[in-house]
């Protein structure tokens, strides 16, 4: 939930409090599109895009749904970015798109996860598939795991200029795979991350693995992907590409 502080000059903070209603942080919702990334690549879903996320990832290309202070180097308005959505018209707006795939992603979507439960059981009702896109750091609790199809985790790099000890959280990394429902897709710049990706996969025996290239626009995505291809195939991973980019460059609700 946006709290604006006391006066106007106060700091702008997020803060996720029990809800005087059944509501949702929300940055975006939209669709029909395409789900752009990992083994779902390429098929029709909508999207449901959430409010705050607990890293701050340098390259964050949904930094309007956290960066408040310019970590990125841009800095956004919550009050401009962010609206409480209460969830039954979050789920009418979402079904009336006309799809049987639903992707929650953020931000961080695991910090609004107690008052996600009512709109999953919706859409598991409707017989969606249900995908949820996390960093990895906050373990999902027994009533959410059980209403998710498949969790994306993206679990950040160095490149990512969180600390360690923020971005890697064991107990939620092992959670998370012995749910059955992980896939893990890890960003990388270049060939180098490759064996920082192989160090914790080797750690947490991850599977399925996949590296997707860092970029916003096609240019980068297309050269960082062929510098990547051959380490990636000789370690027996997958690789995804991120066709949103390639199809719309960096826009938003596409």
């Amino acid at each position: 939930r946006y709290d604006p502080g006391e006066g106007a000059g106060a700091p702008l903070t997020l803060r996720f409090t029990a809800p005087m209603a059944s509501q949702l942080t929300v940055a975006e919702m939209f669709g029909p599109t395409f789900q752009g990334e990992g083994p779902s690549l390429g098929r029709r879903c909508v999207f449901l895009r959430l409010g705050g996320c607990n890293l701050r990832c340098r390259w964050c290309d949904t930094a309007y749904t956290w960066d408040w202070t310019g970590v990125t180097g841009t800095k956004y308005d919550p009050r401009q970015e962010l609206r409480p959505v209460e969830v039954e018209d979050a789920w009418a707006d979402l079904h009336a798109r006309g799809t049987d795939m639903l992707v929650v992603s953020g931000g961080e979507p695991l910090l609004q996860q107690r008052d996600q439960r009512l709109l999953l059981e919706r859409a598991r009702e409707a017989h969606y598939h249900i995908e949820v896109e996390t960093a990895g750091t906050i373990t999902p609790a027994p009533d959410f795991l059980r209403l998710v199809d498949q969790f994306n985790v993206s679990p950040k790099l160095d490149n990512s200029g969180n600390s360690l000890e923020e971005r890697r959280r064991p107990a939620a990394i092992e959670a998370l795979q012995a749910s059955g429902k992980a896939t893990w897709k890890f960003v990388a710049v270049n060939r180098a991350e490759v064996e920082e990706i192989a160090e914790m996969v080797g750690r947490h025996r991850l599977a399925p693995v996949y590296v997707m290239p860092e970029g916003i626009d096609p240019d980068t995505v297309l050269r960082r992907s062929r510098e990547l291809a051959s380490a990636v195939l000789n370690r027996g991973w997958s690789l995804t590409t991120r066709l949103h980019i390639l199809l719309h460059g960096n826009r938003r609700g596409v």
